[in-house]
């Protein structure tokens, strides 16, 4: 049988056993319905509605609370906030009201608190199955076993079969003390025209009201009719004693002195602020009134009864105006509760799309639900359905919430495995010999690193120490290796720089020959050397400069000097005999032969503008010059290719050679 099922069964069992006792109605008992019905309700004399209206509620509250007074603490019981409560937290509450308080009166906050479990396990079962789904799984094949879930049940199972056992207990009690009543009537009507002493039957009687006192609690539908029935043969008892006057009107002063004294207490509170507490103790005035105290003499019975009544009406009537009041001041909150419940949806309505904006919204959202428990209490007729729309508004933001975070998750965890990725990569990089490629390779992926967003917190430092571990170990060695090359770089510097004084006081012999071999050395010389720091690199230009001029003044035209000074780098590239950087000089050299094209073509076709121009014209001028300049760079370039495809055309032959022999 399923969960549900045997729940189903079990409420009803226990509403079955909550129901007030239907006794089968027995001779005595019809005699006594009978006679009740045939007395004079005391209600009857009330000249308003009110007044019957009055007495009829405090009736059937004190009829409800004499079947079981346990019962009443219900209403000091405060009713917590479960919504706000996670499920461990809603296990806990449960077992504290089971041990604490009395098992019949926590209905109201059992019911309440199972109905958010199964709502929060619900919710959390959907997400444990979309994560089972997400990682492949089906959906047909989800289990999942929460200890929590089998926590809980195992408490509201022991509440259920606590307040079963208790109704039933309560249901064989009840019946058994309405029994003894009834019996107890039997017997006091049996008292009446007996042959005795009238002191033994006297003293039989104070014995039968004894054990009236002591019978216990009846089931709320019999309450009235069996308190009316006992109260009216003890009327008849008290008539019947007339034959001993003074124990009559002993008991009925004592009586009466009572109920002045409550009648007083009655009109009193009349006039106390706090209707709530003032209509508490009148309650218990009238159960006074009815359990306690016996009749007074006939002739007084109804006067005091109606000035009763009529106190009863006072704070009746008082009470209707406060709850009129009441009314107004619930509505207001009405009106503040449905507010807030409009500002969480408004807030449902602009779901956040970042983390800082999502927090800032939770924070918003917590400041609402203090206003809605500050707000105060709403009409009891909407207060189920204004309590479930601020729930369902919360809960829906939560939904949106753990969405969101459940999407972000995921985002986080594609960053995880891309920033693996890219930990793998620094790794395999971090003792390579290849600078120039692992250079740039290892800026790249640290640039790609930054645009990568968060990781899950777990994992966030470890994988960054890792990353930056590999990253400074390569770096480490590069820099190591920089600081060897600088102190070379600053070597070359000085060398260079006794050179660029030695070539500065060179002077031409006029021998083009012998010029032209000496202004090769210092080239081939200075080329040897290699590189100076970065920040000196302008000794070339001016090395450059200077042997330009000593070349133009040996009479060697630019495209010749050029190719003199290229001719040191195809010497270098050849001794190198390295493929790659021949190849990245050929595409160098072809890149500036089309741009020299391109410059070239583009100004030929500025030059259409100025066909009806004279050449004269300084613009046109300097367009022509323009083209010259740029037609000799791009022949100079041309050339170089040349010196570089002969030496290229060379090298294979050697290497050829080589295999051949």
């Amino acid at each position: 049988m399923s969960e549900e099922k045997k729940q189903e069964q079990q409420e009803k069992a226990e509403e079955k056993a909550a129901s007030p006792v239907e006794e089968k109605v027995t001779k005595v008992e019809e005699e006594t319905v009978a006679t009740a019905a045939s007395i004079k309700d005391d209600s009857a004399d009330l000249d308003e509605s009110s007044e019957k209206e009055a007495v009829d509620e405090i009736e059937e509250s004190n009829a409800e609370d004499a079947e079981d007074e346990g019962h009443q603490r219900r209403h000091h019981i405060p009713m917590l906030d479960y919504h706000s409560m996670s499920m461990e937290n809603l296990v806990g509450e449960l077992q504290r009201l089971i041990r604490n308080e009395k098992i019949q009166a926590i209905k109201r906050h059992a019911d309440a608190i199972k109905q958010e479990f199964d709502e929060k396990f619900k919710e959390f079962l959907e997400q444990k199955k979309e994560e089972f789904v997400s990682k492949g799984g089906n959906e047909i094949d989800f289990k999942y076993n929460s200890v929590t879930k089998r926590q809980f049940n195992e408490v509201y199972n022991e509440y259920r079969d606590k307040r079963s056992q208790y109704y039933r207990n309560l249901e064989e009690s009840l019946k058994a003390n309405l029994e003894k009543r009834l019996a107890l009537i039997e017997e006091l009507k049996g008292l009446v025209n007996v042959e005795e002493d009238i002191n033994t039957t006297y003293k039989n009687f104070k014995q039968i009201q004894e054990q009236w006192r002591n019978a216990g609690p009846v089931p709320r539908a019999n309450y009235n009719d069996v308190w009316r029935t006992y109260h009216h043969h003890m009327e008849i008892f008290y008539d019947f004693l007339h034959l001993n006057r003074e124990l009559r009107d002993l008991d009925f002063k004592h009586n009466l002195e009572e109920k002045l004294k409550i009648i007083e207490k009655a009109e009193a509170l009349a006039e106390s602020r706090d209707i709530g507490k003032a209509f508490r103790e009148l309650q218990i005035l009238h159960k006074i009134w009815k359990e306690d105290i016996g009749p007074v003499a006939k002739e007084q019975r109804e006067e005091i009864w109606e000035r009763f009544s009529n106190a009863t009406k006072a704070l009746h009537l008082k009470r209707q105006e406060f709850l009129k009041d009441q009314e107004k001041y619930l509505e207001e909150n009405l009106k503040a509760k449905k507010e807030i419940i409009a500002k969480i949806r408004g807030v449902l309505e602009n779901a956040a799309a970042s983390h800082k904006e999502i927090q800032k919204q939770i924070r918003e959202i917590e400041q609402l639900r203090e206003a809605f428990f500050k707000a105060g209490k709403v009409p009891q007729k909407v207060n189920e359905q204004t309590w479930t729309e601020f729930k369902t508004a919360v809960r829906e933001f939560n939904r949106k919430k753990n969405t969101f975070y459940k999407g972000l998750k995921k985002e986080q965890q594609d960053n995880l495995e891309k920033k693996r990725a890219l930990l793998e990569l620094a790794n395999s990089l971090k003792d390579s010999e290849d600078w120039d490629t692992a250079t740039s390779e290892m800026k790249r992926i640290q640039k790609e690193w930054k645009t990568i967003g968060h990781v899950p917190r777990k994992f966030s430092d470890k994988i960054w120490k890792e990353f930056k571990g590999a990253c400074n170990h390569y770096f480490n060695r590069l820099h190591a290796l920089q600081d060897k090359a600088q102190a070379k770089e600053v070597e070359n510097l000085e060398k260079k720089a006794a050179i660029l004084d030695e070539i500065k006081e060179y002077q031409l012999s006029g021998k083009q020959d012998k010029d032209l071999k000496k202004l090769k050395g210092y080239i081939s010389a200075w080329k040897a050397i290699g590189n100076v720091p970065h920040n000196r690199k302008h000794i070339n230009t001016k090395f450059n400069k200077i042997l330009d001029a000593l070349l133009k003044k040996a009479g060697v035209d630019k495209q010749e000097a050029e190719l003199l000074k290229y001719g040191n780098k195809i010497q270098e590239l050849a001794a190198g005999e390295d493929e790659r950087a021949i190849l990245k000089e050929r595409a160098f050299i072809k890149k500036k032969i089309d741009e020299s094209k391109s410059e070239i073509r583009q100004l030929e076709n500025n030059l259409q503008f100025f066909a009806h121009v004279p050449e004269d014209n300084p613009v046109v001028k300097d367009v022509i010059q323009n083209i010259d300049r740029h037609k000799d760079s791009l022949n100079t370039w041309k050339a170089k290719l040349k010196k570089l495809n002969i030496m290229e055309h060379s090298l294979h032959k050697e290497e050829t050679s080589s295999e051949e022999e």
